[in-house]
């Protein structure tokens, strides 16, 4: 039982510490966007160059909270479990219905 608390907490501590990561990536995210925002509107406002790192970085920061938070059906959390179990159950269904 002790092992089992001891995997969760570590699992638990590993989820933690991705999303503190990607809020620490958000926080960044915002702060060169907006940064980036007003030193082009200083100095051009004619072209928003800007938006282009924005959509970059921001389809990255979209993966990224995508996978943090689980939030992908095919390949969520245990994804890789069941698939490697249907394929084993495939293939012993191919061999004993030979």
């Amino acid at each position: 039982m002790e092992n089992l608390d001891a995997v969760m907490y570590s699992n638990a501590k590993k989820k933690v510490r991705n999303i503190k990561g990607f809020y620490a990536n958000l926080t960044s995210y915002i702060t060169v966007i907006v940064t980036l925002l007003i030193i082009n509107l200083a100095t051009g406002p004619q072209y928003l160059w800007f938006l282009w790192p924005a959509l970059g970085w921001g389809i990255s920061l979209a993966l990224h909270g995508i996978t943090i938070f689980n939030l992908t059906p095919f390949l969520g959390e245990g994804w890789e479990q069941r698939k490697m179990q249907e394929l084993m159950d495939k293939e012993r269904n191919t061999k004993y219905n030979q």
